[in-house]
């Protein structure tokens, strides 16, 4: 909580931890660029001052004509190689800040995952955190070298001669002010413009997502408003938020730089008057020009300034979201018993409980199908037993021990869970199956998918095994996606087997073919399965009937049609002996 009372420069430069040594280099190689910089506007005084008087030679005129262009080239090294440093180190942070979101997300738990959306961790993972190389690269040693140079500059003027060095201040803070004006409400308008932003960028994919829907319904035109009007929107808001910043900034623009205005004639006053000499006059005019250049330079680092509180929030946000907390050495498990004690579970505090006071023990190398109406919390479980939650109230045990007193990446090794939404990468088939076991042969990737009848299908594909599935397996079918994805999880090879309605997307003719390779391949293993279809599951040992959270009944195919009406009810609605089944 230390890090949220710092400003936000300061938590970003606390981010940057690995690098300061670099980024510190970089600003004083900045710093020192900005000051060697002013030497050829002295110098310019000097000569135009020796001209002016009549005094110089040549000699001392070359001299210093010789100093500016020598120290220009100083100046513009020492910058370059101030912007190299920096960047860096600036693309080492970002991508160390990357990894710690990154190692972050596989330690949430995916209640905190799914909260939020897809493209929500997109924009901070990528955009966001992109966002803060101009802060870190730029802001750090720029900012802090033209803040440097331009207290130097006025310093300088005020030694030279007290009077002019002040008054050659004077437009500045009028002009500053003017400029605040657009300062005002600024965090507010960036928030807005990332919402305003969002809802157009959200109305565009469902445009594109849902395009066969819009030809197939004739919603093209309803469609079309609503996203010509988000585009529109966001196009509004932008040139609102220009328009009440242009007079500000213009008024900026044009006051400061007008120092001549006020250096000149109270200049020629005091040069007149014998209290100034025509070299201390000149030095101090060409000073009160060259000092609103690194002014000006600070200020187009304003907009960075403003919006770095939103960006490192939105990253805080993220490395500070409460993390599932287990430990990281391997603990010994007395065997393969899953046992749940008194369960009780809810996403959220308001949307109720899922499940109330569930218990349950599933032996090893048993076969249990957990089944129900929807909502019944056939799924929670299924995630609950794969560590994808922690339970607050009851506890989850496996071989013996808490879930939460087991290593995650144990947790992992241990279960292999089967979704009907697997995802693919977009990669070659063969990789996306090899994910289950990365040192895996292509003998071996391939008689996995045989076995899980992929082989036939997959060989028929343009490149067979080398085939490019696309981003979340678009090339494929839902059933051929499903397929690959129980094949990796067979080679996973894991002791325990979730398969959470995972034969959905398949139809009949290959279901059954399905069904008799995964009782081949997880023979000795347990198997928990969450079916829609009951005929897939009445081999069983043990099913289990949830209904709105609680369980219901428990027993054999057998057992359930006897002593179960619920159960009893849903088997006629399968095989087509009664009313609809509500799974």
């Amino acid at each position: 909580m230390e890090q949220k009372q710092k400003s936000p420069l300061m938590r970003i430069w606390d981010l940057s931890k690995s690098k300061q040594g670099m980024l510190k280099k970089s600003i004083a190689l900045s710093a020192v660029g900005v000051l060697i910089g002013f030497v050829p506007y002295i110098s310019a005084a000097k000569i135009i001052a020796m001209l002016i008087a009549h005094n110089g030679n040549t000699k001392d005129i070359v001299l210093w004509a010789l100093a500016a262009f020598l120290t220009n080239e100083c100046k513009t090294l020492l910058l370059t190689f101030s912007t190299s440093v920096s960047h860096k180190a600036t693309f080492a942070v970002l991508a160390e800040i990357r990894q710690k979101c990154l190692r972050k997300l596989s330690n949430l738990s995916m209640g905190t995952l799914e909260a939020q959306s897809t493209g929500k961790w997109k924009t901070i993972l990528v955009d966001q955190i992109e966002s803060m190389e101009k802060t870190i690269a730029h802001v750090f040693p720029e900012f802090t070298g033209n803040i440097l140079g331009a207290v130097v500059l006025m310093v300088g003027m005020i030694v030279l001669d007290w009077r002019l060095g002040l008054l050659s201040l004077v437009t500045l803070p009028i002009g500053m002010a003017f400029m605040m004006t657009t300062m005002k409400g600024y965090a507010q308008n960036y928030e807005k413009s990332i919402h305003v932003g969002k809802k157009m960028n959200d109305a565009i994919l469902d445009y594109i997502g849902g395009i066969k829907v819009i030809k197939a319904f004739n919603q093209s035109e309803i469609s079309y408003t609503k996203y010509a009007d988000s585009i529109r929107n966001n196009a509004s808001f932008f040139y609102g938020w220009m328009k009440q910043s242009q007079f500000g900034m213009s008024c900026f623009y044009s006051i400061s730089p007008a120092v001549l205005v006020i250096v000149i004639p109270f200049g020629l006053i005091f040069y007149m008057g014998g209290s100034i000499s025509v070299t201390e006059f000149l030095t101090i005019l060409i000073m009160a020009m060259s000092v609103i250049s690194p002014i000006i330079k600070m200020t187009s680092y304003m907009d960075s300034l403003a919006t770095t509180g939103t960006l490192i929030e939105s990253v805080e946000e993220l490395l500070l979201a409460p993390e599932q907390h287990h430990p990281q050495e391997k603990v010994e498990l007395a065997d393969q018993v899953i046992e749940l004690k008194h369960v009780t579970f809810a996403y959220d505090d308001e949307a109720g409980n899922v499940l109330n006071d569930v218990s349950l023990r599933i032996e090893p190398g048993t076969k249990t199908a957990l089944v129900g109406p929807s909502g019944g919390g056939k799924s929670t479980i299924a995630k609950l037993i794969a560590g994808f939650w922690d339970v607050e109230e009851g506890s989850i045990s496996l071989g013996g021990k808490d879930l939460k007193d087991i290593p995650l990446s144990q947790i992992s090794e241990n279960i292999s869970y089967v979704s009907q939404d697997n995802f693919l990468f977009d990669d070659t088939v063969r990789n996306n199956i090899r994910m289950g076991r990365e040192n895996a042969t292509d003998e071996e990737v391939e008689e996995i998918a045989r076995l899980a009848s992929c082989d036939k299908f997959i060989r028929k594909l343009d490149r067979g095994y080398d085939t490019k599935v696309g981003g979340g397996g678009t090339h494929l079918s839902g059933g051929e996606r499903q397929r690959i994805a129980i094949a990796r999880a067979m080679l996973k090879n894991a002791p325990i087997v979730i398969l959470d309605e995972a034969t959905a997307y398949i139809d009949p003719e290959n279901e059954s073919v399905l069904q008799e390779a995964i009782g081949n391949l997880v023979k000795g293993k347990t198997l928990i399965v969450i079916a829609h279809r009951l005929a897939t599951v009445t081999n069983s040992d043990k099913i289990v009937v949830l209904e709105n959270g609680c369980i219901k009944a428990t027993g054999t195919h057998d057992e359930l049609i006897e002593s179960s009406e619920l159960y009893r009810h849903m088997w006629k609605a399968s095989t087509g002996n009664g009313g609809e089944q509500d799974d």
